[in-house]
């Protein structure tokens, strides 16, 4: 573990220790835990973005190909009831 100092507004401050002090938690874990969460929330992002970007591009239509197996409903079909 590492120290790390901060600097805050008073109002931050104030709003932190209060917050930490009813969760019965320190301010320091208390940040410690959501930059852990903001860390894992990125490499989540990083992992799908990258095996979205992985994946084979695919037309969905154009005029000079075939039409898909699975085409689009119509406007009159989608919204039949």
């Amino acid at each position: 573990m590492r120290n790390v100092t901060i600097v805050l507004d008073d109002a931050v401050a104030d709003w932190s220790r209060i917050w930490a002090a009813t969760h019965q938690t320190s301010v320091s874990r208390m940040l410690g835990e959501l930059l852990a969460e903001k860390m894992a929330d990125e490499e989540h992002y990083s992992v799908a973005m990258a095996d979205y970007l992985a994946a084979p591009v695919v037309a969905v239509s154009t005029s000079d190909k075939p039409a898909p197996a699975h085409p689009y409903l119509s406007r009159d079909a989608a919204h039949e009831r």
